[in-house]
């Protein structure tokens, strides 16, 4: 997945207390094995299109959720993130560690490689 590495900074200031992104904050719920976390906006054409590539990687991916947030409606934690552009991607691990993200449409290919560094 094209993009930078989710850093350690970014993690930690979604959760002070031990790096995760709580998915209370979002109002979802982790996957058993990864979540695909996408900031959408309304009128973004690569994000209706990022929407359908996350989702078909998370049907054939057992254990892998995909959240859409509306990051007009969540500017607090666009805010926080550092999220400049949709879609953004991060990629969080079980726990809900940031261990990728990526900004604009990605190939289904480098989803399912990132989803390699969070199972």
């Amino acid at each position: 997945m094209g993009g930078t590495r989710g850093t350690k900074e970014s993690a930690v200031r979604a959760d002070e207390d031990d790096g995760r992104l709580d998915p209370a904050r979002w109002g979802g719920e982790l996957g058993e094995r990864a979540t695909l976390v996408q900031f959408s906006s309304a009128f973004c054409a690569p994000c209706r299109a990022t929407r359908r590539v996350l989702g078909e990687v998370a049907g054939m991916v057992p254990g892998v959720a995909h959240v859409e947030i509306d990051a007009e409606d969540r500017l607090d934690l666009v805010r926080e993130l550092g999220i400049l552009k949709t879609p953004t991607v991060l990629v969080l691990d079980a726990a809900g560690r940031v261990v990728r993200r990526a900004v604009g449409l990605p190939r289904k290919a480098d989803v399912i490689a990132a989803l390699g560094e969070a199972v």
